[in-house]
């Protein structure tokens, strides 16, 4: 029984032969796609059905939940970057005190620190 349905699956699989055997790999027919897309879709619409139909827009239920605390303005919500990577750059302060002495503005000397990089990097990889 196992093998009859395994042949199956090998000749409906051979039935949509597209040409990608050629390069000995993958395998490409759009109806089979468009099955698989429409299946999917019936399935996420099945579960999104079976969601609460309690919600309703313009109440409570649509503000934003912060442990019970009142939401405040939307800049004071704001998180800025200097808060967020305050950590690694007060524990790196003495590379961008570096960094920033070097940083002249000039394109030119950015391309050659890349170049001279690169060069080093591609000395490392092809001495290994």
């Amino acid at each position: 029984m196992l093998y009859q349905i395994s042949r199956f699956i090998e000749q409906w699989f051979s039935s949509f032969k597209t040409g990608s055997e050629a390069f000995g790999v993958g395998f490409w027919n759009p109806l089979t796609w468009i099955i698989a897309f429409i299946i999917a879709f019936l399935i996420v619409y099945i579960i999104r059905g079976m969601g609460k139909s309690e919600y309703k827009e313009k109440t409570e239920q649509t503000k934003v939940f912060l442990s019970g605390n009142p939401e405040a303005e939307k800049e004071k919500m704001h998180v800025k970057a200097s808060n967020v990577y305050w950590g690694f750059l007060e524990t790196l302060k003495w590379l961008y005190k570096g960094l920033d002495k070097m940083h002249n503005g000039n394109v030119s000397d950015y391309v050659l620190w890349f170049v001279i990089i690169l060069g080093v990097a591609l000395l490392l990889i092809g001495g290994i």
